[in-house]
């Protein structure tokens, strides 16, 4: 009877076994299948990132390039004590192209990441239409871009602004030898200049003037700043001690090419002495 029983529960435990063992299987083709399709994903995934690091790496090195022509631009300000030469114009024509170039594959890089954002919440087959997506989010940005866009661009502004800058210093000059003038005026300013970002404590590479307060940083250390902020859901406080300004936005900020100019001939000076 015993043996019966025993055979009995036997027969009625085995589909109940199968049925485990099935969905135990399941789970385990699921999560392998899961698992799967995010390795595939971060497969394709990195040459696209690879490619983007590039395009960023560009956008550097357009700015860099941006800046050079400022310097030139204010070389030729100070050789010829006049903002309508030919040589200004070329140069003005050459970092507004220069603009337009960052402006474009800022517009594209943002179109990759905004599609790939989605796509990671889309079928694994969402991945073949990544092309047209990019493509047709380009496409929009690119028609909603302006030329004032361009002759608002920061470089673009900056650069104009430093050649004002620059032409007043050269107005301000009267009699005698003008190069010795600007030298010794140059000279003054700096020692009452003070070149340390007061986040970084060392001296600024890139300055940028903050337009509400007037205070300067470095480029760099403070977006970092406020994008450090942002992510915490704080406002950004001028890092001088004791500014009031208690809420800096990266669209406060504006490039100073003459005060990297007067920042590079400080250093110049300093290795002669």
């Amino acid at each position: 009877m015993n043996e019966l029983n025993s055979i009995r529960g036997l027969v009625l435990l085995t589909p109940f076994r199968d049925f485990y063992f099935v969905v135990t299987s399941l789970a385990k083709t699921r999560k392998l299948f899961l698992w799967r399709v995010t390795l595939e994903r971060k497969m394709s995934m990195n040459p696209i990132n690879a490619q983007l690091s590039s395009l960023k790496a560009c956008i550097n090195d357009i700015n860099t390039g941006m800046n050079i022509v400022s310097d030139v631009a204010l070389d030729l300000v100070e050789a010829q004590a006049t903002d309508d030469s030919p040589g200004l114009k070329k140069l003005d024509q050459m970092i507004r192209e220069c603009a337009k170039l960052d402006k474009e594959i800022g517009c594209f890089v943002d179109s990759v990441e905004q599609m790939i954002n989605q796509v990671r919440h889309e079928p694994p087959d969402a991945m073949f239409k990544l092309k047209d997506s990019v493509k047709e989010q380009f496409t929009e940005l690119m028609a909603a871009m302006s030329d004032a866009e361009i002759e608002q661009h920061n470089q673009v502004v900056a650069f104009r602004d430093g050649i004002k800058k620059s032409l007043q210093q050269l107005n301000q000059v009267a009699g005698g030898s003008v190069e010795e003038e600007l030298d010794e005026d140059i000279a003054v300013t700096q020692s009452q200049t003070n070149f340390t970002c007061p986040l970084t404590q060392v001296e600024m590479v890139n300055p940028v003037k903050n337009k509400k307060c007037q205070h300067y940083y470095d480029q760099e250390a403070i977006l970092s700043l406020i994008k450090t902020k942002q992510n915490n859901k704080k406002k950004c406080r001028c890092p001088v001690v004791g500014c009031g300004n208690s809420d800096v936005k990266p669209t406060d900020l504006e490039l100073d090419p003459v005060m990297r100019r007067m920042i590079q001939n400080h250093k110049r000076q300093s290795g002669k002495s």
